[in-house]
């Protein structure tokens, strides 16, 4: 899988930093910080899903506190200040 930009974007990590993919993501400016990122599966990823229904996380933390994380298919779970706002 590959991260994608989204109609939301308005940052990307690790841009141009060798050694990285850069992560295009939503970086809400609230006092959350939460950011939101895109994957777009291939289809072998997909295929391993339906097969196994898994999916792993990697998350580098550098021996700081774990944060929250959040994954799931429907992008209106994700907004939550959208949401918080109406």
């Amino acid at each position: 899988m590959k991260p994608i930009k989204f109609n939301e974007c308005n940052i990307t990590y690790g841009k141009n930093q060798p050694g990285y993919i850069p992560l295009p993501a939503y970086l809400e400016d609230g006092e959350k910080g939460q950011v939101v990122t895109c994957w777009e599966l291939t289809d072998e990823d997909i295929e391993e899903i339906v097969k196994t229904k898994k999916i792993y996380h990697s998350q580098l933390t550098f021996h700081s506190p774990l944060q929250p994380i959040f994954l799931t298919v429907n992008k209106d779970d994700i907004f939550i200040s959208a949401k918080k706002d109406k």
